[in-house]
Order: C-alpha cells, then structure tokens, then sequence
C-alpha cells in the first residue's frame, strides 16, 4: 500500500467526521433502469461481540451468494456511517442506484428465505482451529453455502432447513505439518485450489478469528461478500520464513511461508499467461510485525514490502488493505463505461524556476477509496492547487461506482494518476520475462478505461530495468516515478532522472510522506529541495498521504516564507512530466560546434 503511517489502520485514527452534503454533480455511470428490483438491506449490529461476528460472517456469506448475478442485497451497519453515506450518494442525481425501492430485511432468516434455492447448505467452522473460518469461507464459495458457528448451526440448522456441506470441527489435528493452522489451509489448497474449483483472478488475505471473534472485530468478515461472489481462496500466513508468527508459535520455522508459496505457485499453475491475479486484503499487524502486543524483528513497512516481493513473481497484485469495506459484491456490478479526465499539459515556458507536483497518496487499495477519500475530498479549496490524486485503477473491479463519482466531480486541478504501483501494487521487477506482455496487458486495460497515462508511484527494490520501462512506455507514456527501497541489500539504486525513449523516469519524493503539520512538512520540501541542490529548473514531485487540498495550499504557502529565494511554481502532474521531459531532452543533446 505505502510507506506510511502504516499503524493508523489500525486504529483508523485518520477518520475525520463524514461530509454530510455536497454539490450535486452528473455520475460517469448510468442511471440505473426503470422497472429495477428492489434494493434489501440488511443492517449489522457491529456491537462488538461474538455474535454480532457470527452474524456478519453469515450475513457476508448469504450476500455474496444472492449478489453473485444480480445487484440485490445492500448491508449496512449501525457502528459504522460510510455504508449510508455511499448509499444516499449513489442513489441520487443521476446515479445507478437512484429509483430503487429499498426493502429492509429484518432478520437472517428473511436474508436465507430471499436467498432461496441458490443458498445450497451450510458450513460449520472450528473454533479451536482460527484458520478453519477462513476454509470455510472458500467452501461457502465455491459450494454456495452460508458460514456458521456451531452456536449458530445449533440455532439455525433445522429451522432453515439447510444440510451441511462441510463440517470442519475436529478436521485438523495438525497430523500432517505439525500446525493445525497449516494442515487447514494444506487441505483447502488441495480440495479446492489445486483442482481449480477456485478463482484464478482472486485471493483474499482475510484475518481470521484468532484475535478477532472475541472482541467481534468483523472489518474482515463482512468483506467475505467478495470472496464467496468470487469463489475465491482466502487465507491468513506470515510472509517471513525466519520467524514464526504469533498464532501459531509452535509451528516448525518458515511453516507459514512454505504453505504461502504453495498457494501461490496453484494459482498461478492456473492463471499463467491467461491473467494477474488480486489479492486482496492484508496481514494481521499482530501477527506477523512488531507491535506492541507482539514484539517481532519485523516491523509492519517491511512486512507489507516483503509480501509484495513474495507475491509478485506469481502475477500477483495486491490491493492492500480491505477492511470494513462494505458491499462490494454489488459495487462491482455498477454499469461502467470508460472514464474521461481533464487530461492535458498546459502550454507553459520551460523557465529557471523550482517546480513542485504533488500526489495525493494513497488511494491505491480499496480502504482508503472507500473510507478516507470522501474526508479529503470533499474540501472547500480542491480545485485551488492542481494535485495529483493517486487511485489504482484496478479498482474498477470492486468500486466503479465509487471512482466514478470522483471523476464526475473533479475540478480542472485534479488529476487521477495510478498510485501503489499501476493498475494493482507489485515490484515490477519482480514479474518474470516472459509474463511481461500479460503485465502490460492487464495495465493498459485498467489505464484506458481509467484515462490514465501516469503512473508516478512505481514501488520496487532496485530501479527500473530496461525490459521494466519498456513495459511502462506501453500504458504510462507520460512518466513515471519510482521510490526504491532496498530491504534484502541487493544494491538496489534510485534511478538517475532522465527520458526513456520518450518516458519521463523520476524519482517519486517520499521526504512529505506522512504529514503532520504544514510546518513540518514544508521544512521536509525545503530539505528534500536543498539536498539536491537547489537546482533551478528543478522538478520535485512529492508524495503526501490522506491530507486534503487546504493542508497543501498551507503547506505551499509556508514553504514560500521559508524559502522566499526560490521561484516555485505548483504544477499539474502532465505539464510538470512534459516540463522534466523537456529540459532533460534539452539536456542529453549534444552542445552546437
């Protein structure tokens, strides 16, 4: 995902009060037609207790399976505001769901009964054995069938009528690997995966009950919509070999991984030159990185990187974090059609000034799309300073309607690029030869429909080699920026600036990564400015993570008191790239005799 202020998530301390109102605006995406079914909603207690988990993981299940052809079901949550605010959006001023009688459902025996014969059975979890609610997801999945606790096999079997599918208690003993965890996600691979009854384009890393049933933590659990409308894997390992995880301590050294990789290599055994494929989700922060509830020699940046180094050279990208992300079993089926941007360099001289472009990161991951963007979006001064506003465009999978909305309300001064690292979060060094048509393939698909060109936040160990840029020319040929972090010592280097037959190649500034004041992070820039030598032309780009538009215009407006000798000038990401092209052209061609 990023670099960041990664433990916010944990607490998403970075949520700010939900924008009740905004100005009308026409939507990319159709109206919904006249004569559409009714819209159910069902509304989850979220109290924080067992049984409200046990509720959502049923809920979850029951809606992936109704939404899997047809938009039908709508949950929203009594804790959590967001699901209503995207609802009341989406349901107005043109939108797809605008017209749609809503038809509350009251209990999950009304969700089974509208279900009806498409609902095949039930599956019964382990409780002693945390990774069996994950087995259990991907056989609900793949099987059709509804997630429950014995506690709630016990209330609703017979009154539903259900059989059972798979009862999983007492299943895994930890006979085969010595860890009951690895010898449930072992059986799942073989049962499931390896015979191809799951899905090649979608694994999901979903937490499961060891920490999180107890305190009915359920931000992983009513995402499960998506896993079971996909019939996808979904699991919960450590991607580090050298150290074992939290939940599973007595399990032999690099057990956890082992399983990862073999996941990952029945995968791509079946997606291999046909497609990349997404896992979503990420690994449990207490778990697998150093916390203050687990003390670990891996802290959580590292840790999100090394899972991006172990998953990429499998075709994989990952959309980091998913929690608490509602609904998106009927997001996904929003009318799309391609998206348009005020896309265009600006026609400005090439003059001894200090220009400064800045992304607006991270909305690479469907988390920060869903949950944060609104708060920075929705700004009295956006529009003000032109700003780069990072969002992979893969995920038009999982929120079209939700991008679509912000393109439909964009001012001429913003400017969607991809963020983390094109159309999904990879190192694209790590992504083999001979699969790199398929990567340009599965970008330029996402670029177009995104009308994106850019793509200024290419995440990787080393920079970018040759076969890398030739790749990127194919879909982002108006730039790219890279931030390199070399975490295996392998003597990976930042790029020189320069033009790669025609693509501007840069580095992307992460000095302004986490912001904490406009002070701050203006000395930040000016550092950043200063260390590379006050360079005029100069081209910085920055990235800045969740801020809105007010902090940058108050960032911009210090740095200029700080540093009043330098002739700034805030540029949008197209002319700022067409700019840097320019000068750097300028600069290879050989002096006139």
């Amino acid at each position: 995902m990023n670099l960041k202020c990664i433990l916010t998530l944990v607490s998403l301390g970075l949520l700010g009060p939900i924008t009740p109102g905004f100005a009308a605006a026409t939507s990319a995406t159709p109206k919904q037609a006249k004569g559409s079914p009714a819209l159910h909603t069902y509304t989850l207690a979220q109290d924080g207790t067992p049984e409200s988990y046990d509720e959502a993981m049923a809920v979850a299940c029951l809606q992936g399976i109704i939404n899997r052809e047809t938009p039908e079901v709508y949950v929203l949550s009594r804790k959590n505001p967001r699901p209503q605010f995207w609802l009341d959006v989406l349901a107005k001023d043109g939108r797809w769901l605008e017209g749609r009688e809503r038809k509350p459902l009251t209990n999950l025996t009304a969700l089974v009964k509208l279900a009806g014969k498409r609902l095949k059975g039930a599956v019964i979890w382990d409780p002693a054995v945390p990774a069996s609610i994950n087995v259990a997801t991907t056989i609900a999945g793949v099987q059709d069938g509804v997630v429950l606790s014995p506690e709630f096999a016990d209330r609703y079997l017979s009154q539903w009528h259900l059989p059972i599918l798979k009862d999983l208690r007492g299943l895994f003993t930890g006979a085969k690997t010595g860890s009951k965890k690895n010898d449930a996600y072992r059986w799942a691979i073989e049962q499931y995966l390896a015979k191809g009854h799951c899905s090649a384009h979608l694994l999901c890393l979903f937490e499961d009950s060891f920490f999180t049933r107890s305190r009915g933590d359920a931000g992983y659990v009513l995402t499960r919509d998506w896993a079971v409308k996909n019939r996808a894997f979904v699991f919960d390992l450590s991607p580090w070999g050298d150290e074992k995880p939290m939940d599973d301590p007595e399990q032999r050294l690099g057990l956890d991984l082992e399983t990862y990789k073999l996941m990952l290599a029945e995968t791509l055994r079946h997606s291999a030159g046909k497609q990349m494929t997404e896992l979503t989700g990420f690994f449990a922060f207490s778990k697998y990185a150093n916390m203050p509830d687990h003390k670990s020699t891996h802290e959580p940046v590292p840790t999100e990187w090394e899972s991006v180094w172990l998953m990429s050279p499998f075709n994989c990208y990952q959309n980091t974090i998913s929690s608490e992300c509602f609904n998106q079993s009927l997001h996904s089926q929003a009318p799309r059609q391609p998206l348009q941007q005020h896309r265009a360099a600006k026609k400005v001289p090439l003059e001894k000034k200090t220009y400064i472009c800045i992304l607006m990161a991270d909305y690479d991951s469907a988390t920060p799309l869903y949950e944060f963007m609104p708060n920075h979006w929705h700004n009295a001064d956006r529009g003000k300073v032109p700003l780069a506003w990072g969002i992979n465009p893969n995920l038009l999978e999982t929120y079209p309607d939700l991008i679509a909305y912000f393109y439909s309300t964009a001012t001429a001064a913003d400017t969607f690029t991809a963020d983390a690292s094109a159309a999904g979060y990879m190192n694209p060094n790590r992504v083999r030869k001979e699969y790199l048509p398929l990567f340009v393939k599965h970008n330029r698909r996402f670029f177009r429909e995104a009308d994106m060109t850019l793509a200024p936040m290419v995440l990787d160990w080393d920079q970018p080699t040759a076969d890398v840029k030739d790749a990127f020319r194919k879909f982002a040929p108006d730039g790219l920026a890279t931030i390199v972090m070399d975490l295996h010592g392998t003597g990976g280097k930042m790029p020189e600036p320069h033009i790669w037959k025609g693509m501007p190649v840069m580095e992307l500034l992460n000095d302004t990564c986490n912001f904490a004041s406009a002070e701050q992070t203006a000395n930040a820039m000016a550092n950043a400015i200063k260390v590379r030598g006050n360079k005029e032309p100069g081209f910085y780009f920055f990235r800045i993570v969740w801020v809105n538009p007010k902090n940058i215009l108050e960032t911009v407006a210090t740095l200029r008191q700080k540093r009043p000798d330098l002739n700034l000038e805030v540029l949008d990401p197209l002319t700022f790239c067409a700019l840097f092209k320019q000068f750097h052209e300028r600069q290879a061609k050989p002096p006139r005799p």
